[in-house]
């Protein structure tokens, strides 16, 4: 993924005040994946992609970087 999504990802999950483990728990995942995901070593498959998208309710082109939040 590239690195806006990084970056965004970390933002908004801060943001928020979530933790890796809280945002794996709401995604039905684990923290690990979450941690592979936001240093750019893993993917989010395009259902947790749209899930993050509507946890934070942001555009999924928001968090690709194709658009200003």
């Amino acid at each position: 993924m590239n690195k806006d999504f990084c970056e965004r990802l970390i933002k908004l999950r801060k943001e928020n005040g979530l933790t890796q483990s809280a945002l794996a728990s709401k995604l039905n995942t684990t923290q690990r994946r979450i941690s592979h995901i936001e240093k750019g070593n893993a993917e989010p498959d395009l259902n947790t992609l749209i899930a993050i998208a509507e946890l934070f309710d942001v555009s999924t082109d928001y968090l690709v970087g194709k658009e200003e939040y």
